[in-house]
């Protein structure tokens, strides 16, 4: 009998900032170290899972470890809600429940926990979802940083909805439900004291109703994503790698605000790659577009919903995304490597 060994790290290879941020590096670690331990990959990486024999129940665990906790916008407590809810909502799912649990830092002040405690739960009564469940625990001063939050939240998806990261088809349009790289040039330029805190506010808010909006389009509407840490690069780079694809982004319709762009060209940042907590990318058929266009439009959360691109055939190529620049040329956005932004979700 032929025995496996173990396949050995090499000496001293250490787990870096950059795992954590969404990128290649995610992936590496992902596919490399995490999967294996529970079996390898079974599909696509999805921001929720099915639970076996449920029919419609979906679940989702998330952590929280953004710095500071409060930022122009929002605070790690509603972003901890908003977060679990929107990937409960990205397989097409309405949420029902949420777990709570708090990794504490001894010496924090109280009263901002509390502070805290109470936007996290006037975020769930404004979404309508209970906290039903939850664990404290504190830690010595220097095991974490002042304060962890991690959410585990349970969702039914609704009727004819089953969005999938692997649902992108040839001809689909690919749509944006509101302007990128808020969340992460606000968090960023709080945290670093650049400047930017007047005019640039995180856009952290829920996304379910916007799901809920677009429940009449059912198969048509094929991939839901948020586009988190990583930002919208990772999110379409997932998409076309699990889809097969290739995505054709036009750089023009893509909503940049002035601010963040001034934000990244100063700091040498790519808005593709700034994470967001309030927006999504949708993908439809093509007969949907102005459907889904117009029910996104209808909500204050989707206002500024644009058509950014469309799904190409593969050719040969799978899981590229092309950018048509302004200037009439194309290149290739790849998925980010490692952190740019310092704990931003």
């Amino acid at each position: 009998m032929i025995t496996e060994c173990p396949v050995t790290r090499p000496e001293g290879e250490r787990v870096l900032l950059g795992h954590g941020a969404g990128g290649r590096l995610t992936a590496e670690l992902l596919e490399g170290t995490v999967l294996p331990a529970f079996g390898g990959r079974a599909g696509p990486l999805e921001d929720a899972a099915l639970l076996p024999g449920s029919g419609d129940l979906v679940m989702t665990t998330d952590g929280f470890v953004v710095s500071p906790l409060f930022f122009p916008g929002g605070d790690i407590g509603s972003l901890a809600v908003h977060g679990t809810v929107n990937d409960l909502a990205m397989r097409g799912a309405e949420p029902l429940a949420l777990s709570v649990a708090l990794i504490v830092e001894e010496g924090l002040e109280l009263g901002l926990l509390e502070a805290v405690l109470r936007s996290l739960g006037e975020a769930a009564r404004g979404v309508g979802v209970p906290v039903i469940t939850g664990d404290t625990k504190v830690v010595g001063r220097g095991a974490a940083d002042r304060l962890f939050i991690t959410t585990t939240g349970i969702g039914r998806r609704l009727p004819g909805l089953s969005p999938s990261a692997a649902g992108a088809r040839p001809g689909d349009a690919v749509l944006l439900s509101g302007p990128i790289g808020l969340h992460g040039t606000a968090v960023l330029s709080t945290r670093e004291g650049l400047g930017f805190e007047a005019d640039i506010a995180s856009d952290t808010r829920p996304l379910h109703r916007l799901v809920a909006a677009l429940a009449p389009l059912g198969d048509r509407l094929r991939v839901l994503r948020d586009p988190t840490r990583g930002g919208l690069a990772a999110a379409l780079n997932e998409v076309a790698r699990d889809s097969g694809v290739v995505i054709d982004v036009d750089e023009r319709a893509v909503p940049v605000p002035p601010p963040v762009a001034a934000a990244c060209d100063l700091l040498g940042l790519d808005p593709l790659h700034v994470a967001n907590e309030g927006c999504m990318t949708v993908f439809v058929a093509p007969d949907a577009a102005d459907a889904a266009l117009a029910a996104l439009r209808s909500l204050p959360e989707g206002t500024g919903a644009v058509r950014v691109g469309d799904v190409l055939p593969a050719d040969g190529h799978p899981g590229r995304v092309v950018l048509r620049t302004a200037v009439g040329a194309r290149r290739v956005i790849d998925m980010p490597l490692g952190e740019q932004l310092p704990r931003i979700c």
